[in-house]
C-alpha cells in the first residue's frame, strides 16, 4: 500500500486501502455498503427532510386556517 501511495503522490497509504476495500464492498468480494446503497441512503434521507419540511409547513398553515376568524363580509 505504502508502494503505491507513494507512486500516486498520495501520502498516507490509509487512502488507498480505503480505496481497496470500497473496490471490494462494491465488487461483492467483502460485506459491507456498496457506494450505490450509499448513494441511495444519503438521497433518500435529503428527501425525508425536504418531506418533513414541507409538513411542518402544511400543518402550520392548517393551523393558520382553521382558526376561527371574523368574516371579512360587510
Amino acid at each position: 500500500m505504502k508502494a503505491v501511495a507513494a507512486k500516486l503522490g498520495i501520502g498516507a497509504a490509509e487512502t488507498v486501502q480505503t480505496w481497496v476495500r470500497k473496490t471490494e464492498v462494491d465488487a461483492d468480494q467483502r460485506p459491507g455498503v456498496t457506494s450505490d446503497e450509499a448513494a441511495e441512503v444519503k438521497r433518500l434521507k435529503a428527501e425525508n427532510t425536504e418531506l418533513r419540511r414541507a409538513n411542518e409547513i402544511l400543518k402550520a398553515a392548517s393551523a393558520f386556517f382553521a382558526t376561527d376568524r371574523p368574516s371579512q363580509r360587510s
